[in-house]
């Protein structure tokens, strides 16, 4: 089966691909599952294990975050991102509309978003690393695929040379705190985290030169190398036809569970982010790991319908669904709310992730019945069209 031609998608009606809904929304799970950590606790921050959690099931629970959770959604996520780029170009052609002004705006929407997620809610954000590395996506939109492909390449081969490179000539004790210095600053930033407003700003801002290092040398490069990978597939058309392409999803799964569970496994018993090889180790894996998740996902999806309609609301409202874990978060752990941080151990925060993703995802649905976009989504979408969106609820689109 042939792809359809990118000219054809252009002049064919809009249709949702409701598989790309759903597995953004399988990502932001995974994503959450990760960041409640360091929302529960400033622990996890400053490198170091809360020594109020030691058992057996709380190293347990962590091992499991390590090796399967951690450095794997995100990447899925920022994929995701690259393919919805090239729809959201299409959108634009479709409406006859410059793209490049329309995606500025979009972006800098998101950073602003980005910008007051950080100081309100949760330091760790990732919207305004997107920001900036959507700025040079837009750069390179009418690049080759050849061309995105050897650059997405050459990205990840200099994060993962660099890493190596300092495992082995950097000694990182000479620049990170003692063991004890960590210990005394987790303990005083978990107190931040207990305050009013003020303080609770303090602690988010306290660790934005670490956000901004770890954007940079990391999170930034890499998720770049995902926007193009996903750029280059919804040019191709990659969901159009990947359902019905069940070999290679078993191929996807036959070497990429082995491979990614392997890595993961090796992060965690390194160290996970408290060692450098540790985390090239992961960044070399993890994409494995990722794509054998996505290929699960997708084949469970088309045998049973229901997965699908389940997760695809929430991933349609992502932005939303984003922001909202974030707040739940400053909700649960905060001052402001209940003031649980530093109370709640690794595996109640597991469940805890996927019990409030679970409501989200319930709560989108419900949304999505009465309102054509998430809260979030509308604000974006009336700043990057620089009018007023419609509200008004589209008919029944249909599924792919």
């Amino acid at each position: 089966m042939t792809a359809p031609s990118h000219s054809a998608s252009l002049t064919a009606p809009p249709r949702r691909i409701h598989d790309v809904d759903a597995l953004r929304s399988f990502a932001l799970l995974g994503i959450f599952v990760v960041n409640i950590t360091f929302m529960a606790s400033a622990y996890p921050g400053n490198l170091v294990d809360d020594p109020l959690f030691s058992t057996p099931p709380d190293d347990a629970a962590r091992l499991i975050v390590a090796v399967l959770f951690s450095m794997k959604f995100y990447l899925l996520f920022s994929f995701l991102f690259g393919y919805s780029f090239v729809l959201q170009m299409e959108s634009a052609q479709r409406a006859g509309q410059a793209f490049a002004p329309r995606m500025l705006r979009r972006i800098l929407g998101l950073f602003l978003l980005g910008a007051a997620h950080i100081v309100l809610l949760y330091g760790g954000d990732v919207l305004t690393t997107y920001a900036v590395a959507a700025l040079v996506l837009l750069a390179m939109h009418r690049v080759s695929d050849v061309v995105a492909l050897r650059t997405a390449a050459g990205i990840y081969a200099f994060v993962v040379l660099s890493l190596v490179v300092s495992a082995a000539f950097i000694d990182r004790s000479a620049f990170m705190p003692s063991q004890e210095e960590a210990l005394a600053n987790a303990s005083e930033q978990t107190q931040l985290l207990l305050g009013g407003p003020a303080e609770i700003v303090q602690h988010h801002l306290g660790g934005l030169d670490l956000l901004v290092v770890q954007a940079a040398s990391l999170q930034g490069p890499t998720a770049l190398a995902m926007f193009l990978l996903g750029m280059v597939a919804a040019r191709r058309g990659l969901f159009s036809t990947l359902p019905e392409r069940t070999r290679l999803l078993r191929w996807v799964q036959i070497i990429g569970f082995p491979v990614g569970l392997a890595g993961g496994l090796i992060y965690a018993l390194l160290g996970a982010d408290t060692n450098t090889l540790a985390t090239a180790v992961s960044v070399v894996t993890a994409p494995f790991l990722t794509a054998a998740y996505a290929a699960t996902l997708v084949r469970l999806m088309h045998r049973d319908c229901r997965i699908r309609s389940a997760l695809a609301p929430a991933g349609r409202i992502a932005l939303t669904i984003y922001l909202a874990q974030s707040a739940t978060g400053a909700v649960l752990f905060t001052g402001v709310g209940l003031g649980l941080a530093g109370q709640v151990s690794p595996p109640l925060l597991i469940l805890t992730a996927l019990a409030v993703f679970a409501g989200l995802a319930a709560m989108s649905a419900w949304w999505l019945r009465r309102h054509r976009y998430g809260p979030a989504e509308y604000l974006l979408r009336w700043f990057t069209n620089w009018r007023r969106p419609s509200t008004r609820r589209p008919d029944t689109l249909p599924v792919r």
